[in-house]
């Protein structure tokens, strides 16, 4: 589970729950913290640079601005270097009162582009980071730092800390679409919920809604002679009679799924299907339920690897209005789970099946639907 726990700090509201969140989970798992404050001194002495040509005319001897250049590389180096220091100190006598390993980095250059580089280059599994810092007005949904970080994280999970409140771990919430790491995500929250005694349950979003509307655009759009060759009629029939009650049966079976990997653990997991736009409908049910943390996977189940961010993910890390756990932790749920859920069998078939003598009828079906798996099949007939 967690053991490298990565905080950056800035002395902001946020970052200081972070360091209170991020020191509990190393505690219950027996990880380490690592506390980072990045500060820019090379921006700085651009900037000094930059506003030379204001100053007062004594002050624009050659001489004297080399002194002054000097005399602000000095102060602004050694004082940043304080001010990191202070505000990783934040984390020291929390450290030292549950017996939690603090790692001090101290780096210089581009916010989030040196805290990227150093979870990225190293072996931290969970970073806790506030919603905005210390530059947050009143609108302000979500800092671009911690934007930025989230984006380009390649293998650690994100903790976005938006409650002031209350613990992360109480109530979890898991979005579920059948993705790898929308599952890694559920195993992440089922090991949260169990180390703190929390409650866990899956929900899953469909959009039924999407064929009706796409159809309904397409008509006003294409002519008589393109709408036969497209089979406009028995295009608009079929989807209307198989996919979208596909679509359910689908995210049921991903709820299903995700109740059995819940049941190996020893976890009792409530599961709830929604229907309509995945952003929105999560929106709706959180505000609803009041969850202290929601989870989901960095990329969902119609990304592709290259893709910094999903597009649901994206919403709902901005307006959610609780933590929110962003995973890039994978995890593939067992053949025979999702094949389970996932197939069906045509009548003759299950006649068959019958007919297998019962000591060996279990061993039987594995086989057939391993055979299934392999060959691509969704349906296992007589044929099979």
């Amino acid at each position: 589970m967690y053991k490298e726990i990565y905080v950056p700090v800035d002395n902001s509201d946020y970052s200081n729950q972070a360091c209170v969140i991020g020191v509990d989970v190393a505690r219950q798992f027996g990880g380490r913290v690592a506390g980072c404050h990045a500060y820019a001194a090379k921006m700085h002495d651009v900037r000094f640079r930059q506003m030379e040509s204001g100053l007062p005319e004594e002050f624009r001897d050659e001489d004297e601005m080399k002194r002054q250049r000097k005399i602000h590389d000095q102060l602004i180096t050694k004082g940043l270097e304080i001010i990191t220091d202070s505000y990783i100190d934040v984390l020291e006598p929390l450290c030292e009162k549950y017996d939690v390993e603090l790692v001090r980095r101290s780096l210089e250059g581009k916010n989030f582009k040196v805290i990227v580089e150093d979870v990225n280059d190293n072996d931290f599994d969970l970073v806790v980071i506030g919603a905005m810092g210390m530059a947050a007005v009143k609108d302000t949904v979500l800092g671009t730092v911690t934007e930025r970080v989230v984006r380009r994280l390649t293998h650690a999970d994100t903790l976005i800390v938006k409650d002031l409140d209350r613990s992360p771990f109480e109530h979890i919430v898991v979005a579920v679409d059948g993705s790898a790491k929308s599952l890694g995500g559920l195993k992440r929250a089922i090991d949260l919920a169990k180390e703190f005694g929390g409650t866990i349950e899956a929900i899953s979003v469909f959009d039924p809604y999407f064929h009706y509307a796409m159809f309904h655009s397409i008509a006003g759009v294409l002519s008589s002679k393109a709408q036969k060759v497209f089979r406009f009629k028995e295009q608009e029939k079929l989807h209307e009679e198989i996919i979208d009650s596909g679509l359910a049966k689908i995210y049921t079976a991903h709820l299903e799924v995700a109740k059995k990997i819940a049941e190996d653990e020893g976890v009792e997991l409530k599961t709830t299907l929604l229907a309509g736009k995945p952003f929105e409908q999560t929106m709706k049910y959180v505000n609803e339920v009041n969850p202290t943390l929601v989870v989901m996977g960095r990329i969902g189940y119609h990304s592709d690897d290259e893709m910094d961010i999903g597009g649901n993910t994206e919403n709902m890390m901005r307006y959610l209005p609780t933590n929110v756990l962003i995973g890039n932790y994978e995890y593939q749920a067992p053949d025979l789970y999702t094949a389970e859920q996932h197939m069906t069998w045509t009548d003759e078939a299950l006649l068959r099946l019958d007919r297998i003598p019962g000591f060996v009828v279990g061993m039987a079906t594995g086989a057939i639907i391993r055979y299934a798996i392999e060959k691509g099949y969704t349906v296992i007939t007589t044929g099979v």
